[in-house]
């Protein structure tokens, strides 16, 4: 058993240098400090726009006034301000309960940004860092949190949200954000644009009938499975050649090529789970390279659809329990599940992942996820997830992918 050490009292500077940044600061200060021995603690270095900080915490090992005189030096030689404080010891302890606040805002204003942070403050945490995941289409902050109760965090965070027009989202920090996972997509209006359904109903004349059924169920007031049936219904009678006119048809999501393709570059597993139709999810999933693949099949007699499902109906449970399967599959924890949707009948699933979020989802369905996304960008995912637009980008480049043109900018 290892017998508990002092907290170190000995002399400690920290310095901190600001100005322009250039090239060999970093050098510089170090070349300078070196001949007198001094221990380096920490050291944190930040560019915004152009402008440098860079602070270090360093142990004296010989004079303080020769560490002070070496860091002076370099400080007017290079034109940058400096502040030099005494101290004794290493760093404080950093306080458990760590999270990753991500704050994605289009465009992202200055009040938001307040209300975050006394919310964080009100709470009793410490923001300890903060940095840009994306600067369009649109902006994103990633908050590095201490001291944090998560779900508690969360929940203050969501009023934020709402009253802000953010979309706020809470993680835990540490090695949690870090490796494999499972990400489980619904279809219609989450992946693609569109409602399949609908699609077809169009060929049967019966559009508006089913698109009225369709709201109801997606908004909580009719058990999905009959209401399933009942718009499947609508469809007897059509040539199974609707089903590649629909396939042609469908409109992926801005951003949805983005996500799948940077999750599979991170070797994550990804699925796809609708209340729709294989003979449509499966050949996106096939073009997009995702995984998994669940939904209903449509019975087909004599090349004509008879109105009619066959098997199972891949419902509000069976979303959740596809999500359970995938992850026993690729040897996950459902701590390292990410389930996106936007309908009642997604509400199990994202209740049953890791990281529920509610993408361009209705209210209900916002309250109860763990996070919402209301911009009309799929990869904008990927940042709640803790991932830049310039390491998306830069992956993009190094495999020739090209980088589609942004739509907005906000700075």
């Amino acid at each position: 058993m290892t017998t508990p050490t002092t907290p170190d009292q000995s002399p400690t500077l920290l310095v901190t240098l600001t100005g322009d940044d250039r090239p060999g600061v970093t050098s510089a200060l170090f070349d300078a400090v070196a001949p007198t021995g001094a221990l380096v603690l920490d050291l944190e270095q930040v560019v915004v726009r152009g402008q440098l900080t860079l602070g270090v915490l360093l142990r004296p090992s010989g004079h303080v006034s020769d560490v002070r005189e070496a860091v002076g030096r370099v400080a007017e030689d290079l034109d940058l301000s400096v502040t030099i404080a005494d101290g004794r010891g290493d760093n404080r302890r950093r306080p458990t309960g760590r999270a990753a606040v991500v704050v994605l805002g289009a465009p992202l204003r200055a009040r938001a940004v307040a209300a975050v942070s006394r919310s964080v403050a009100a709470h009793g945490a410490n923001i300890d860092r903060i940095r840009r995941l994306s600067r369009y289409p649109v902006t994103t902050l990633e908050f590095d949190v201490s001291g944090a109760d998560l779900h508690s965090l969360r929940r203050e965070l969501s009023l934020v949200a709402a009253e802000e027009s953010v979309d706020i989202a809470v993680s835990p920090a540490g090695l949690a954000r870090r490796g494999r996972r499972l990400v489980v997509m619904d279809v219609d209006s989450t992946l693609i644009q569109d409602e399949v359904i609908e699609l077809l109903a169009r060929h049967a004349g019966r559009e508006a009938e089913v698109a009225a059924v369709t709201e109801r169920a997606m908004a909580g007031e009719l058990d999905f499975a009959e209401s399933l049936h009942a718009r499947v219904a609508t469809l007897a009678g059509l040539d199974a050649s609707v089903l590649e006119e629909v396939r042609q048809a469908v409109r992926l999501t801005p951003g949805a090529r983005t996500l799948v393709r940077t999750l599979k570059r991170l070797g994550f597993t990804v699925a796809l789970v609708s209340g729709g139709f294989i003979e449509i999810v499966q050949p996106i999933a096939d073009e997009l390279s995702i995984d998994h693949a669940r939904a209903n099949r449509l019975e087909v007699v004599d090349g004509r659809l008879t109105g009619r499902v066959v098997g199972g109906v891949v419902d509000r449970e069976g979303k959740a329990a596809a999500l359970r399967e995938f992850a026993e599959e690729a040897g996950l924890p459902l701590a390292r599940t990410v389930a996106i949707g936007d309908g009642a009948n997604d509400l199990d699933m994202l209740g049953t992942a890791g990281l529920g979020i509610a993408f361009n989802a209705k209210q209900v369905v916002r309250e109860q996820a763990d996070t919402a996304v209301n911009v009309p960008y799929l990869d904008a995912v990927l940042h709640l997830l803790g991932i830049t637009r310039e390491e998306i980008e830069e992956a993009d480049d190094a495999d020739g992918t090209p980088t589609p043109a942004p739509a907005v900018e906000h700075g």
